[in-house]
């Protein structure tokens, strides 16, 4: 059986909530008594887990110098989605909103795309296997529970799955500065997939070829751009208005 670590109070409180089983050993801060500690320990103990005092020394060094709140957590280690995975979600939706990154290898980003996404109902998000951010505690903790939430299918050619979504009905639509009509311009309604490109560079030219359109967001300022996951957000929520969700 394969194990991560994660760490972070929302991301133990969403893999509670969804899949306690998965939690095997949980460490705690020594001598931190907060409310939301305490209830974290009941749920524990609730499915059977004791949590283990800990100095912040050692949760240091488990988190690999990570923000772990006070809490680290041995957890099963998630199975990895891959195209299989994704066809048979898209046999399952008749309508889908998926969000495809192109590169994003920022766990930040990623965590960041992940809560945006789940907040506005994307049924996926597609990275490629390489040369991008995976499920690590990181993304999980900046999710705040939406890495259990929103499944990630990582794919080893990001051209053929868009294809692929093409093929299924699915209209994709790629986000670029020089793009000629902007984001309020464009239709987003039915089966969609916005594909959003990495830190600074913005899609690859291949990915770029395999988007059905290109859209920009107006920018009134002086920025040329946004954060990856700023512009995501933007984006998935104007998609969520126009499709009256």
């Amino acid at each position: 059986m394969s194990t991560e670590l994660i760490f972070g109070i929302h991301a133990l409180d969403a893999l509670l909530e969804t899949h306690p089983e998965q939690v095997l050993e949980v460490w705690i801060l020594k001598g931190r008594e907060d409310e939301r500690l305490n209830n974290l320990q009941a749920r524990l103990l609730a499915v059977g887990v004791k949590a283990q005092p800990s100095s912040r020394q050692a949760l240091d060094a488990k988190a690999n110098g990570g923000q772990h709140q006070g809490v680290v957590a041995k957890v099963k280690a998630q199975p990895t989605l891959n195209e299989a995975d994704l066809e048979v979600l898209l046999s399952a939706q008749p309508s889908p909103l998926l969000l495809v990154l192109d590169g994003v290898t920022d766990p930040h980003n990623l965590g960041a795309c992940l809560r945006t996404a789940d907040a506005a109902g994307v049924q996926g998000v597609i990275v490629p296997k390489d040369k991008s951010a995976g499920l690590t505690p990181v993304v999980r903790k900046v999710a705040c529970g939406a890495a259990e939430s929103v499944p990630l299918f990582q794919v080893t050619n990001l051209a053929r799955t868009l294809r692929t979504l093409q093929d299924k009905g699915v209209w994709v639509v790629g986000t670029a500065g020089e793009a000629e009509h902007h984001l309020y311009q464009a239709k987003l309604e039915g089966p969609l997939a916005l594909v959003m490109g990495a830190e600074g560079k913005g899609m690859r030219r291949l990915t770029r070829e395999h988007c059905d359109q290109l859209i920009s967001i107006p920018m009134a300022g002086s920025v040329s751009s946004l954060n990856v996951s700023v512009a995501t957000g933007v984006c998935l929520f104007e998609i969520v208005r126009q499709r009256g969700c």
